[in-house]
Formats: C-alpha cells, structure tokens, sequence
C-alpha cells in the first residue's frame, strides 16, 4: 500500500502567530553561517548499574551569539541553554541542583513521570541563590526527548529568555532495537528552536521586549546558533526538534520540500512512522523526524526553513550509502479504558493578553483547583474560548504525566497526535479531548505553555491523591516569592518587577 505523505501544517491557518498584533517576523542576520552548535553530554557525577548520580548547575555567563560584545546569559553547566541530560528508564537517578544565579530559581523536568511538586520543579520547589537542593526519582517511563528548563511563577518566562532551558533524552531497550539514528552529535541531533532580540551592545532586555501575549524576537537562535549549518556525514538523520520559544510557533518544512519521517512526539516513539513534508509545531513541543538525505550530491545543500525564514542548513558531505527503512509499525502504545462512571473534566483556556486565565480563574500558588486519584484513568475536555476570528493557539500542558489525545472537536485527531503527548496546541474555539492518568502522587501544574501566559494566570493546579495515604503539601504562595525577590536585589517587595502579575 503506498504510505501517506502529508503536506499541510494541520492547525487553523487564521490561527497562526502571523497574524497577532503583536508579531514580530524573523530577519536573518547578515552575518557568517556558523557551524550549529551540538550541547556536550552532561557527565554523570558517578553511574553504577541500578544509579545515576548528576550535579546540574544553573549559572550566569556570556555567551558570543553576533559579532561585538558577548550577551550575558545564563544556562544549565553551559553558557546558554546547557548540556544534555541523558537517563535510562528504570535507573534511579540522584540528582544535585545547584544555584550559582543572583535569584531563585526552580528546575522543572518538562516531560518527566515524577514525584510533585519539589521533585517536579514546578513554582513550589525553590533553590535559592548559592544554595543545592538534592532530589531523587526512579526513571520509569518509555524513551522520549523531554526538557528542563526554569518555572519560578511568575518568572518563568524572564529566566527561560536568559537562557535556561536544556534538552533531555530518555533511553530505553525497546528504542534501542528500532532502525534509528542514536549516534549522538554526527546522526542524532538536537535542535533547540527560539528567538531572542538583541539590543544595544547584543544585550537581551526582556522588559522592553515584552508582550503579555508571548515575547518574540526577530532572531532565530538554534541550539543558541545564529544563522547554523550543519554538515551532514550519514545518509539518515534524526532531528530532535524542541520548540524552547516563549511565544513562537515554529512551521518546519525543508527549502525543496524533502519528505521526511516523524517518528516521536513529546512521550516518545509513535505506533508508526507520519510521512509529511511539513511539521508545525507549538510551544514546549517535541518532534522526532528522520530525515533521509540519499538523494543528494557531496557539495549540495538543503534548508530547513520556518514559514520563509531559513532556519539551518544541512550541507551534504560523503556519507556510506544506508538502504535501512523504517518499519510500518514501530511501538505498542497501552491503550487504557477510563475508570467507569468518572466526570469528564471540562477546562476552558480563556481570554488573551492580561485577560488571560484558566476555566474562568486567575493561578493562585496556594490553591489547588481539582484532584484526581493516583491511577485513575480520567477523561478532559480542553476548549479554547477564543474567538475562531483573532483568536490564538493555546499549547496545554499537564505536569507530571504523559496523555493521549483522543479528539479534535468530536472528530480525529492530527496525523502525527497518535503517541504519548504532554503538550497539545489547542485551536481557537476547538474542544481538544484527552486521556490522562497520574502514576504518582503530588500536585501539579496545567497551564498554557506561551510562557508569558502562564505568567499572567492561564494555569492551575490538581493533586493526584492516594485515599490510603493522604498528604498535606506545603505550597509556595506569593508574597513568599515576592519577597525572597526583593531581598535579592535589595529593593522593596511592591517594586519587584513580575510582568503578567
């Protein structure tokens, strides 16, 4: 049977950040292409059989993106962004964070089936500046491309400018026997896609550049390269696509329109591959693609490109010709039945700009909006109440587990929506219907992953709960954050500057 290729970006077109008041194109700076910058492995502090033992430090430097001077930055055991985190399902894993920054910060694992809220790193699990705060977890989930980056609400959006935001991947053995590039660096490639302003002497200012309805930049930066190339040495390659933007979406197609191949999502691997020649995706998404060069020449190249704006190109070298293909079907994906006479749990994403807020609602860090318990198999309903005329995408996601999508407005879901999902673009005045299932007990966030709006409120809270082993959580609340704020930059709590608050 002759597969489908897919050639649209699947979204609402009238719902595209093009067309925001406030959208600010990419321009490509006119400075020499850069060889696209690959973050090292961070190196375990000790490794055993069963334990992984790591130090993951956030820390303030410079870091050369545009000729003249250096832009401060601050990233994870990096200058920006920060290396790579690599797990094992099943290990445990003993983790030090530590706080070389001038202010608190969280370390939120975007992705990851832990323990909430301190283990997760969400706004409730502050490491203050020169402090370490140790956590523990056990890797129990499938192999997928997940993330950590900064979440202290409501600064996330101003600390994940600066810079803290890296990728991190999770092996397992059933991702170890399928045909895929997993040579790290030479055919398996991170791409950390965002944009960032550069103002006098290529400094970034996030208050002047911001925007209650996400900050852009006119500069793409990919893995913090400026105008990248990439030169390609293997027939196949797999691309591991995060779309680390505070606001932007990225639409992802190659210069001459070469087919390539998804094969994950944010969970992990798909049930099968999804041919396309185009890919959009939202913010804190994860696409996995393979892309197969064979037709080319030594001497060629092919860009990948976002709307017009080219993005990085892969620059065709010798390589050993690969007849390897992928297979029709490539995992099993647990398809559970929802615990019988369960609610359907209805959260609209309302408003724009300062209006935003979830199901009617403001955040509040002490409240906990829902509760869910551990092991239960519930279905949501996510509608977005903006208008189908000016509206915006809302990306929604969910601490703390990984969902199914299971509808799009009663009807099916996008090509490549099949597999394990954390976040999931929500159209203007569409129903977005989800299975969800919390292995682990804590509280968790779920909000609108446009930094900015999860910032002014568009976010709340559920407790996935234990009836045999009730807890009490001790939550941070705001004027505690505030003030730990203002005692670090030495000025008075009420002119601590949290835009979106």
């Amino acid at each position: 049977m002759a597969k489908k290729v897919y050639t649209d970006y699947f979204f609402d077109e009238p719902a595209y950040n093009t067309h925001d008041g406030g959208y600010i194109p990419l321009v490509t700076p006119k400075v020499e292409p850069q060889p696209l910058a690959i973050p090292p492995l961070l190196k375990p502090d000790r490794q055993t059989d069963t334990d992984d033992y790591y130090t993951v430090t956030a820390q303030e430097s410079e870091t050369q993106f545009l000729p003249g001077k250096k832009t401060k930055t601050w990233g994870y055991n990096a200058g920006f962004l920060g290396q790579t985190i690599v797990f094992r399902n099943g290990k445990q894993t003993h983790i030090d964070l530590e706080n070389k920054l001038p202010e608190l910060t969280t370390f939120h694992w975007h992705g990851l089936n832990v323990p909430g809220p301190i283990t997760d790193g969400g706004c409730h699990a502050p490491v203050y500046p020169g402090e370490t705060n140790h956590i523990d977890f056990k890797v129990h989930q499938p192999a997928a491309t997940t993330w950590l980056h900064a979440h202290p609400c409501p600064s996330t959006a101003t600390q994940v400018w600066k810079g803290l935001a890296t990728m991190v991947i999770i092996k397992d053995d059933v991702e170890d026997q399928l045909p895929l590039p997993r040579n790290y660096g030479v055919d398996d490639i991170p791409l950390v896609l965002q944009d960032r302003e550069f103002h006098d002497d290529n400094q970034f200012d996030y208050r002047a550049d911001y925007d209650p309805d996400g900050v852009q930049g006119h500069t793409a930066l990919v893995n913090g390269t400026v105008n990248p190339y990439f030169d390609v040495t293997t027939q196949r390659v797999r691309l591991r696509i995060l779309d680390g933007s505070n606001r932007r979406e990225w639409r992802l197609h190659f210069n001459d329109d070469l087919e390539f191949a998804q094969v994950a999502s944010d969970g992990g691997i798909l049930p099968a591959p999804v041919y396309m020649t185009k890919v959009m995706m939202t913010c804190a998404e994860r696409d996995e693609i393979v892309v197969d060069f064979g037709q080319y020449q030594p001497g060629d190249e092919v860009t990948l490109m976002t709307d017009d704006t080219p993005l990085c190109r892969f620059r065709i070298k010798s390589f050993v010709p690969d007849d390897t293909k992928l297979p029709e079907h490539l995992v099993d994906i647990p398809d559970e039945t929802p615990t019988p006479d369960l609610p359907v749990r209805t959260i609209t994403m309302d408003g724009m700009d300062d209006e935003v807020a979830l199901d009617g609602k403001k955040f509040d860090m002490s409240r906990i909006d829902a509760r869910q318990k551990v092991g239960d198999v519930a279905i949501w309903e996510i509608r977005n109440t903006n208008s189908t005329e000016n509206g915006m995408v809302h990306p929604f996601h969910v601490h703390g587990t990984q969902f199914r999508v299971l509808a799009r407005n009663d009807g099916p879901v996008y090509p490549n929506e099949h597999g394990l999902k954390d976040t999931v673009g929500v159209n203007p005045g569409e129903t977005v219907r989800i299975k969800v299932k919390f292995e682990l007990t804590g509280v968790y966030m779920y909000h609108c992953h446009i930094i900015e709006h999860e910032d002014g409120g568009m976010m709340a809270q559920i407790e996935s709960y234990d009836p045999q082993h009730p807890q009490t959580y001790h939550l941070m609340d705001m004027d505690t954050l505030r003030n730990a704020f203002a005692k670090e930059q030495g000025i008075k709590p009420e002119d601590v500057g949290m835009p979106g608050m």
